[in-house]
Parts: C-alpha cells; sequence; structure tokens
C-alpha cells in the first residue's frame, strides 16, 4: 500500500449554524482544500458523512457538495455509520488512496438539528439503536449508556466524581477550543449540582445536540511531498463491529468493537500504549471515555476514572485526552465527529491549537464509536 497522508483539515464551529447541512460542509471542504495546497479539481473521490440529512429534507448530498465545489464530476458517496460515520469516511478514504484507486480523497461530514424541539432531534438520534427492542420499549441513548455507566460503578465502583472528572477536564479543555460548542469552564460543583438525565448520569455527563461540519483531505505521499502543513501519516485504519443490542453482548462494563479495533490498529501501525502522546475518543457521555480508555488498553479495567482525577489524562497530564474538549463539550453534530476528531490532531501536530496546544505530539490516536458500540473506528497518526 501506498504511504498515506492527512494533508489539509478544517472545522466550523459546533453549535447551531444558521447555514444547512450541505452549506457548511461545502465551506469547510472548501477550507480544508486550500489548506492541503490542492485544488478542487485534484480530488478523486469523495466521501460524505450525513445521517440524518433527512431532518433537512436532503439525501444524496454528496453530488450538490461538489457541484458546490465546483467539482460535478467527481464521484461521491455517503457514508452512514451512526456517530461514526465520518470515521468510516475516512476509512474508506484510505483504502482508496492507499490502494492506489486515486491520489487524492475529500472527506466531509455535516449534520444540522437545531432547527428540530428535543422530542424529535432525540428521535433521530435513537435511530442508531434497535428500534424494535431498544427504541420501541422507551430506550434513549442517555438509558442505554446510564446502563453502562451502572455496571462499571456496580462492578468497579465508579464515583460520580471519577465522572465529574471528565466533564470538568473537558469543559476547561473547550473553553481554549474557538471550534466548541461550550466555551465555558465548569467546576465539580456545578457538575454535582447539575439535574439527573438518567442515573447515574447528569446533565454534565451528556454531550450537546449540535450542528456543524468537518472535513479532511486525504492524499497519497508521492502526489504531494511537501504540503504546505504538517501532514498526518496515517499509520492504521481500522474499524471493526460488535453485536448491535446491548442485551446480547456478554459485558456492560465497556465496548467489545472498541477492544477489538484498538487491538488491530496497534498491531498495524507497529506502536505500543506507552508511544501515544495524545488522545481524542468517543465520549458521547464520561461514562464513554472511560471505557474507551479502558477498552483500548491505556488503563486496566476499572482505573480510568481514577487515573483522571489525578490529572494523568489532562492537557498537561501523561496522557492527554481530549484536549479538543470532546464530544462533552466541543460538540456533537453527528457525522461531523470523527473529522473533526482528526482536525484537532492535524492542528495539534502543526501547533495551532492554541490554549489547549500539547507539547510536541508525535504520535496520536482517535476512537470513535457508532451508537452504543455496534460499530467503531479507530485510527493512528504520526509524523513524517
Amino acid at each position: 500500500m501506498r504511504e498515506t497522508w492527512v494533508v489539509g483539515a478544517a472545522s466550523n464551529r459546533f453549535g447551531k449554524m444558521p447555514e444547512s447541512g450541505r452549506e457548511a460542509a461545502t465551506l469547510v471542504a472548501l477550507e480544508a482544500i486550500d489548506s492541503s495546497g490542492l485544488e478542487p479539481k485534484d480530488i478523486g473521490y469523495t466521501f460524505v458523512a450525513n445521517c440524518f440529512g433527512i431532518a433537512e429534507r436532503q439525501a444524496h448530498v454528496g453530488p450538490l457538495i461538489n457541484t458546490g465545489l465546483g467539482i460535478p464530476e467527481v464521484p461521491s458517496c455517503t457514508i452512514e455509520s451512526a456517530c461514526s460515520s465520518s470515521s468510516a469516511a475516512l476509512h474508506e478514504a484510505f483504502v482508496h488512496v492507499a490502494g492506489g484507486f486515486t491520489d487524492a480523497v475529500l472527506v466531509v461530514g455535516a449534520e444540522k438539528l437545531s432547527h428540530l424541539d428535543t422530542l424529535n432531534a432525540t428521535s433521530y438520534f435513537a435511530m442508531g439503536a434497535d428500534y424494535p427492542f431498544e427504541t420501541r420499549n422507551g430506550a434513549t441513548f442517555p438509558g442505554l449508556y446510564a446502563t453502562l455507566a451502572n455496571a462499571h460503578q456496580r462492578r468497579y465502583g465508579t464515583s460520580p466524581e471519577q465522572l465529574g472528572a471528565v466533564a470538568v477536564k473537558n469543559h476547561a479543555n473547550a473553553a481554549a477550543n474557538p471550534h466548541a460548542h461550550f466555551q465555558k469552564p465548569i467546576t465539580m460543583e456545578t457538575y454535582l449540582r447539575s439535574p439527573v438525565i438518567a442515573s447515574p448520569l447528569r446533565l454534565y455527563d451528556c454531550c450537546p445536540f449540535s450542528d456543524g461540519a468537518a472535513a479532511v483531505v486525504v492524499a497519497a505521499r508521492e502526489r504531494l511531498p511537501n504540503p504546505p502543513s504538517e501532514p498526518l501519516v496515517i499509520r492504521a485504519s481500522v474499524r471493526s463491529g460488535s453485536i448491535a443490542d446491548m442485551h446480547d453482548r456478554s459485558t456492560m462494563t465497556g465496548l467489545p468493537a472498541s477492544r477489538l479495533a484498538g487491538e488491530i490498529a496497534f498491531k498495524a501501525a507497529h506502536v505500543e500504549r506507552s508511544d501515544i502522546d495524545l488522545v481524542e475518543v468517543h465520549d458521547c457521555f464520561t461514562i464513554a471515555e472511560l471505557m474507551a480508555l479502558e477498552d483500548l488498553g491505556f488503563y486496566e479495567a476499572g482505573r480510568a476514572g481514577r487515573a483522571t482525577v489525578e490529572g494523568e489524562t489532562a492537557r498537561d497530564g501523561r496522557l492527554p485526552v481530549n484536549p479538543s474538549g470532546g464530544l462533552k463539550a466541543k460538540g456533537h453534530p453527528v457525522s461531523a465527529t470523527g473529522a473533526s476528531q482528526v482536525v484537532e490532531i492535524f492542528e495539534q501536530f502543526n501547533g495551532k491549537a492554541g490554549g489547549r496546544q500539547v507539547k510536541d505530539p508525535t504520535l496520536a490516536l482517535a476512537h470513535n464509536v457508532g451508537a452504543t458500540g455496534g460499530s467503531c473506528s479507530v485510527h493512528i497518526f504520526g509524523r513524517r
């Protein structure tokens, strides 16, 4: 396979955006292409991540984005893998470039739900679960992740303060991120006083509904040997799956797909956990960050919460986790989330992360989950 790089990246600010998802996707795509040193005409394929375009009465969005870019003849494909859609799209881009099918690929994810009321937005999100067995019986994602949190608490004694430490850390990181939905720190007192959403998860345990768009450009090394920014070398691009329904799984204290994808990715990249300098993990709820760190092998089961309280996962800690603010505070526009993790790593490697900058990162990992772990993507990035 050819050596494959991320050579450009861009994101808008997550939150509530006035433009449509398709317009936002086109704008960040243009910005990402411009940052790469390429032009739209150099793009050989476009992968668009978009779960809920139907909420805007718009499907088949790829050709519309390409038309806006001035490349209507370029083939496109819409990728849907719940919350891991744009990471799945990045994997497809990697396969196409590394396999020699094309030299440069655009990956863009976009979502807009702010025009919907909370009930309708929640209903759209719940489509990622099993409708007959979970959603129709009243299970929402806060309820499903609360089930995982309860199991983790019973087995490992995970405390409210450990969950709260994740929220406090990620809000502090997001306060330094101009792309973030929430840019205000919170205290542990604020966390503990917030209302319960689905016990034991409180308001500040839950990611927000966000609009947003993010894009990355993937290219072969020989196509662009001297890009204007420090590229991300894709050392591993791995996808995995697991039983979708939680009631059929053998464990409730982690996500099997995360464990499998992590194991394969570290072997493919030929690196150890201790080599990783920063991590962006899927923290749709605070318990999800702790489980991800344990599933990926950074901590033994039940130990990630204590490590977070002790500051090991802080921006200046032993293993910086979610310096972007994560889904928890940066925001979670479902189909843009995976690409936005890569935008964060791209900015970190290029020293453009401002007040959230991690010192001299050389290896980074991005972990993105679909729903409650029916699908998962893990990417490992290095320097040239």
